[in-house]
Parts: structure tokens; sequence; C-alpha cells
């Protein structure tokens, strides 16, 4: 009995690696899935506690939910509320500083290690984050955090630079055909005000 073209899919996506992504926006994450639904089975992790105020951090997730069910990629939320007083918590000294300072290095942090945590938990094989496809993020430090929590946490992360190759514009290009919600700030209460 031969199999039909569904069934083959099914079989060669159960080959596949199990990758958690890490994703800021809807806007960000709409290139990066087209690069990596070829080779790994993706699970997209929602998990941004430095995203103010909450009316933002849901009109957000409501659009990455958008991409979910047109993409048919499942979708995991972290848990906002409680995430939110850590993070405050952790950035509270470094609010001062500038944009793509030592804030934005620990905002970072923060979330690769819920998702590698998660990823860990869940059993994941590899994890990675859609922030490297904005031109206002240095994907080097990206990389090197995930990199350093790949070796304290037993899981790989896929380095990337999703902003390459036209990448940023191609995304951009992605959520206006989609008519995506777009911010005018990264996401936290400090990004905003300045």
């Amino acid at each position: 009995m031969a199999l039909n073209k569904t069934e083959i899919l099914n079989i060669a996506q159960s080959f596949k690696k199990k990758l958690l992504l890490h994703v800021c926006c809807a806007n960000c994450v709409l290139h990066p899935i087209n690069i990596l639904i070829e080779k790994f089975d993706i699970t997209m992790f929602y998990c941004n506690p430095n995203i103010h105020p909450e009316e933002e951090y849901l009109k957000r997730l409501a659009d990455v939910e958008k991409v979910s069910h047109i993409k048919k990629i499942p979708l995991i939320k972290g848990d906002y509320k409680n995430e939110l007083e850590k993070w405050f918590e952790i950035t509270e000294n470094l609010k001062e500083e500038p944009e793509g300072g030592r804030r934005c290095v620990e905002c970072f942090r923060i979330r690769l290690e819920k998702t590698a945590s998660y990823a860990v938990k869940n059993g994941f094989d590899i994890f990675t984050t859609t922030l490297s496809i904005s031109p206002h993020k240095n994907q080097n430090i990206i990389n090197e955090l995930g990199r350093k929590i790949s070796k304290e946490t037993g899981i790989s992360f896929f380095c990337a630079d999703f902003k390459k190759l036209d990448g940023f514009k191609k995304t951009i290009q992605l959520s206006k055909e989609l008519d995506m919600y777009r911010q005018n700030y990264c996401g936290c209460i400090y990004s905003k005000k300045k």
C-alpha cells in the first residue's frame, strides 16, 4: 500500500528536531518561521515579561496567536503576571541604562533562560529566539547568551542572525500583508520613555 502525501509529510515531520522558538512579537516571527519550518518541528514560546503595559503585552500576544493559527504552529504562553514582578526586580537597578545596554542584555538573558528551562522540562531538542531579526538588537550578544545558557542547561541553542539577507525587510513585508500590529518600542517601560 502506497502512502499519500499527508502520511509522508507526517513521517518526515517525526524525524525533525523539536525546536522551542522564543517569540518576542508577531512581526519578528514571520520570516524566521519560514526559514526554520523546513528543518524543525517548531513550537512558539511567547514569554516576554518585559512588555509594558499589560494592554501592550496582550495586543502583541493576540497577533502571535493569529500567526500560530495561520501557520498551524503550537503556541505556549509564559506566566506574565508572575514573571513581570521578577523582571522588575532584576532590571530595577538598570533602568537608567541606555537602550541596547546592560538592561537589554539582562532582559535577553531572562527570556532565553525561561525558554531553555521550558524546553528542557518539556522534551525539546533545541531552542532559539526571534530577537536577532531586529536591526536594533545585537545578534552577537544574543547568540553568546544562548550558547552560555545551552552549556548551563544541556540543551542545544540554534545561533541565528535572522536579519541577514534582508530578513528584517522580509518580516516587515509579511507583517503588512497580514495586517499585524506594529509597535514603536521594544517593550519595556524604560524603552517606551526614551
